[in-house]
């Protein structure tokens, strides 16, 4: 024995056998602890199989889930202009925003698509809180806008996802002004007759929560979804109180009228359709039609082939 075999041959080995193991297999549930492996995770939309802990979603996974297939089509959102107000704290809001598209892929923080659930077609907007907290600018403005206008003119109904921690500060005044214009947007669905749906997720404060988040014709919470206006801090230290137990919660705001449904990530999409076929006066989904569809697409296709 001697140091060739000692050291040399295990350090080469160790070299050659070496594998790169990602970083990030597993998820840490915020709620109970439970390690979970990306896939099953993401397999059950984002929520913990051991407590039912709903965590965050991209809009992207979320479509893919709600619409047939994962099939959807984007719709356009007018460009904002980039840093009306030349504002910066600690770094540009250029660089904040550039910084924000490259971690998350999307432009800003919120998504338009259009598509079928259950055959029954809807447009839908999802808000990004890993966006920049899902903060509501310009960008956001017009997402609303040009989602309200493509459900008038295809007369489809909206379902729009919050997440958000309110107006965004870089763009100041011109984020608040997004309150009454995101309001005239569901103005106009409303003119049309047709249903506004809004979903709120976790967490949906400030500004949002003060203007198109709680104007729904159904107001719909993921569970145990924070929801409000000023944090829950803020006001003790206002009124002097103590708060009650789960203040601005979903389940606590469903217990005191403020929402209309508490309803489960995987129960979404069945949901949605019963809601938007009711308002709309549209005979109820058939249980299992798109699934003997597409088994029957699949039947005769592998007809034609034989």
């Amino acid at each position: 024995m001697n140091w060739i075999t000692n050291y040399v041959r295990p350090k080469i080995n160790s070299l050659f056998s070496r594998r790169e193991v990602p970083d990030n297999l597993w998820t840490k549930c915020p709620e109970c602890g439970t390690m979970l492996f990306h896939r099953e995770l993401a397999s059950n939309q984002n929520v913990c199989t051991g407590c039912d802990h709903h965590m965050a979603i991209s809009p992207r996974e979320r479509f893919e889930a709600l619409f047939d297939g994962g099939i959807y089509t984007e719709v356009k959102v007018p460009d904002a202009v980039v840093d009306p107000l030349h504002f910066r704290d600690q770094k540009k809001y250029p660089d904040r925003l550039r910084a924000a598209q490259k971690a998350s892929g999307e432009k800003d923080a919120m998504l338009v698509a259009e598509g079928e659930i259950n055959r029954t077609p809807f447009v839908a907007a999802a808000q990004d809180f890993s966006f920049m907290a899902g903060s509501m600018g310009m960008y956001v403005g017009n997402a609303i806008i040009a989602a309200a206008e493509r459900a008038v003119k295809l007369k489809r109904p909206l379902v729009l996802f919050s997440a958000s921690g309110g107006a965004r500060m870089q763009e100041g005044m011109l984020s608040l002004m997004q309150m009454p214009r995101t309001t005239v947007a569901v103005q106009m669905l409303k003119e049309a007759g047709l249903p506004y749906i809004v979903v709120l997720c976790h967490p949906t404060t400030g500004g949002v929560t003060a203007s198109y988040a709680m104007l729904g014709d159904v107001q719909i919470a993921e569970p145990n979804a924070q929801i409000g206006f000023a944090g829950a801090r803020v006001i003790e230290q206002t009124i002097r109180e103590k708060l009650p137990e789960g203040f601005q919660r979903a389940e606590y705001l469903l217990d005191h009228g403020m929402l209309d449904r508490v309803v489960h990530r995987k129960a979404m999409r069945d949901e949605l359709v019963t809601l938007a076929r009711m308002l709309m006066s549209m005979p109820p989904a058939i249980k299992g039609e798109l699934t003997a569809s597409v088994e029957l697409v699949a039947s005769d296709s592998a007809t034609a082939k034989g």
